[in-house]
Formats: structure tokens, C-alpha cells, sequence
């Protein structure tokens, strides 16, 4: 959330960013509400000056003077009532448009409104050369007992799936080499809700954008909905809180189920399960103090956690920086990380890193307090580590042989049990 005082100065920056973020908002109607609301904020407070002032001057009073005094302050009682009722309401649509307006891109951000405008940074790894005709992750799946779809869609409907056997244990070896990896690293191992109120939807500026993409669940008292990614449950944790400069950064990460609805993707990426709705992952999250050097020292600690960690599997990717139309409303920086699929003869996202600058902390009242200065809302960063099954179609595409097999990296041995190689299984 940017600070309405902000709004106010910049005008035209907010309604650019938002322009170049493919974002409509009603900047206008904002600012005559909040213009409105303070106002109606200084009726009130002057009311209120008089009913102390009565007061005091009840308390002096003779009888006479006393009766008028009190009359006075019963007319004014009711007006603050009605004015309050008034406010309470305006404050309310202030509060609604204002989580509408996006975040303000970093000057380094390209403009640009598609992926064609993003820009590769690098690329790492050899691509894969096959002396055989190469399989996609579907046809090794289901050779090597490691995928089943249809029973998927059998059960849970469209983008349904089954990691079974060795594909489950591959899977569980993945997300348990990428705790061990941030642990190592200095990270603080979570487990967390799935499920949470929309308040911190709304704090880590999901909400409104991405309302449709997640799953409503039921709650006999408040509204819940799945997370989308343990983002939202390990920034919410720390919400309302007040950190001192000594307590930061915090380095926090969590192995979660993710949902999202994939509303809006209809018709795309329907083969195989690059798109899915439910999928496990290993986030990254950072609180830091409201340095924009810090900052970005600790956003190319989280790329290159990632990075190490696609190099370790063995795997060919490269780093994009997103254009301002590809970025979302809530981030202030962001890039991709797009890994080798040979599937689809290209790149595919696996990775997002974000610099959200203030904007989640100041939805969420998280803050920083430095010596004796004001406390200020610090900021907060994210990225993946790793997604499933996003890597493993790009683990076992980039790693299969021509007899079938599929070669494990040395780094998930241990994890497998001492498998070095997934077979096909003889008849």
C-alpha cells in the first residue's frame, strides 16, 4: 500500500506506474473521497474542541449559563454522531480505493506490457543435445510409474494429477534437499497454515488483484481462503509487529501445498503440468530494514540461493528482468528465473524473485524501530527456491537417457535412498 501523503505529491507518477502495470484505478475519485474524509476529519475534531470547552466552562457555570451550556453540547453530541456515522462510511471507500492503487516500479524496471518486453540478464548451463528422439515429462511419467493424470482428473477435474511411487518420493526429495539447502544458509524452517483470513491476502497485496485465482474456504466465523504461496502465512506472521534494527534481517522459509485456481489460463499450457492447481514449493522470505541498498544485497542473496540450487540439480536456466507490465501490482522490483524444458523447446518459469519496498509492510503494520528515531515500516522480499512439479518436468526431461532412464543428480542421492537412476520397469 502506498502512503496516501505520497499519493497526494506524485499524482502523476502513481497514475503512470499504475498505466505502465496495465492497472486501471480510479485516482481521481480517491483523492476527492480522502479530501472529503479530512474535511469531514476537521468538523469533527472542532466539534469536539468545543465539547471539551463546554466543559470547562459547565464546571464554572451558574445555573443559568450551565442549562445553555448543556443543551449545546447535546446539539453537538448528535451532530458528531451523525458526522461520525457519515465518516465511518467515506473512510471505508477511502480504504477500499486506496489497496487498489500499485506499487510504484523501481526506476531500474523496463517499461514494457508482455513478456517480449522482459529482458535476459543471463543464461547458465548447456542445453541438452539428445542423439534420440527426447520424450515429454508425460510419456516418462507414465513409462517409468512416476505420473498418472487421468486418475487425477478422475478425482479432483481439470489439471488434476498423481505423483506416484518414485515420482511422489522424487518430489518429497526435492523439497526436503531445498530445506536442508536454506537452512544451511541461515534460514528459519516454518511450517504454516494453508488457509487464512482475507485480511492478510489483502497484506501482502493479493487481494484485490488476484481474488479470482484463489480457493474460498469456509469458516463458521470469518471468510478463509488457500494460500496461493506460504508468502502470504510467513509474511502475516510478524503482522502488527514491531521489530528493533538488531532483529533484522529475518530469513524465513516453509515447505507448503500451494492452490491457485488458474482462472484466467484457460486454454493455455493444458498439456501436462506446467499449469496446475495444486503444487508443492519451497518459498524464500525476507523482512528487512527500509534500505534500498540492503535490500537489493538481499535480493541477489535470494537469486543466487536459487540459482546455486538449479545448478546443483544440473539444470540449464536463465534470469529475466520482468517489464513493469509483467510484474504485478504489489512488487517494486521483480525477476524470473525461467528453466530449460525440452518439452516446449524453451524456457519455462520456475522462479520469481520480488522487492516489494514497503508496500506489504505498511498493508500489514510491520515496522522497524532504530534507536531513538520514529519506528518506520521496514521491507520485504521473496523468491522460490524450488516449485513442484514446475522442476521436475525440466528434471526429467533435461536427465532422461535413450533407454528410458532417467539419471538422477548426485545432490538428490541421499535423499532417494541411494537411487542414482529411474529405470523403466521390466515386464
Amino acid at each position: 500500500m502506498l502512503d496516501i501523503r505520497f499519493i497526494r505529491e506524485y499524482q502523476e507518477e502513481v497514475k503512470e506506474a499504475a498505466d505502465n502495470k496495465g492497472i486501471e484505478i480510479e485516482l481521481s475519485k480517491l483523492l476527492d473521497i480522502d479530501e472529503e474524509r479530512r474535511k469531514l476529519q476537521k468538523r469533527i475534531d472542532d466539534l469536539k474542541s468545543e465539547q471539551h470547552k463546554a466543559n470547562d466552562e459547565i464546571a464554572v457555570a451558574d445555573d443559568a449559563v450551565k442549562q445553555d451550556k448543556i443543551k449545546l453540547m447535546r446539539k453537538i453530541a448528535l451532530e458528531v454522531k451523525d458526522l461520525d456515522k457519515i465518516h465511518s462510511k467515506i473512510e471505508k471507500e477511502f480504504k477500499q480505493l486506496l489497496l487498489t492503487i500499485p506499487n510504484i516500479p523501481h526506476e531500474r524496471v523496463p517499461v514494457g506490457k508482455t513478456e517480449d518486453d522482459n529482458i535476459e540478464l543471463e543464461k547458465v548451463g548447456e542445453i541438452p543435445q539428445f542423439d534420440f528422439e527426447p520424450k515429454d515429462h508425460l510419456a516418462l511419467g507414465k513409462e517409468l510409474g512416476l505420473i498418472d493424470v487421468e486418475r487425477g482428473v478422475k478425482v479432483t477435474g481439470n489439471r488434476g494429477y498423481y505423483l506416484t511411487g518414485v515420482g511422489a518420493q522424487l518430489e518429497t526429495a526435492l523439497m526436503q534437499y531445498a530445506l536442508d539447502f536454506l537452512r544451511e544458509r541461515g534460514f528459519t524452517q516454518m511450517s504454516t497454515p494453508l488457509m487464512t483470513y482475507e485480511d492478510y491476502f489483502i497484506g501482502t497485496g493479493y487481494f484485490p488483484w488476484a481474488r479470482e485465482e484463489t480457493f474460498k474456504a469456509v469458516d463458521k466465523d470469518k471468510e478463509q481462503h488457500l494460500i496461493g504461496s506460504s508468502e502470504i502465512t510467513l509474511c502475516a506472521y510478524h503482522a502488527e509487529e514491531t521489530f528493533t534494527e538488531k532483529d533484522l534481517p529475518k530469513r524465513y522459509t516453509a515447505w507448503t501445498p500451494c492452490f491457485r485456481t488458474e482462472v484466467g489460463s484457460y486454454g493455455k499450457d493444458t498439456r501436462g503440468l506446467y499449469r496446475v492447481r495444486q503444487f508443492n514449493k519451497v518459498e524464500q522470505v525476507l523482512f528487512c530494514e527500509p534500505n534500498e541498498e540492503v535490500a537489493m544485497e538481499l535480493f541477489e542473496e535470494i537469486m543466487n540461493n536459487s540459482k546455486d540450487f538449479l545448478s546443483s540439480l544440473e539444470l540449464p536456466y536463465r534470469v529475466m528482468e520482468l517489464c513493469t507490465g509483467e510484474m504485478g501490482a504489489p512488487q517494486k522490483y521483480k525477476r524470473d528465473i525461467e528453466t530449460w524444458m525440452p518439452s516446449r523447446e524453451g524456457y519455462g518459469e520456475t522462479h520469481s524473485c520480488s522487492w516489494m519496498g514497503d508496500f506489504q509492510a505498511r498493508r500489514l503494520n510491520i515496522k522497524v524501530k532504530s534507536g531513538g528515531k520514529k519506528a518506520q515500516y521496514c521491507h520485504t522480499l521473496n523468491n522460490t527456491l524450488v516449485a513442484s512439479p514446475r522442476v521436475l518436468i525440466s528434471l526429467l526431461e533435461v536427465h532422461q537417457q535413450a533407454d528410458g532412464s532417467v539419471v538422477l543428480p548426485q545432490v538428490l542421492h541421499k535423499y532417494m535412498s541411494g537411487l542414482a537412476k529411474i529405470i523403466p520397469p521390466t515386464e
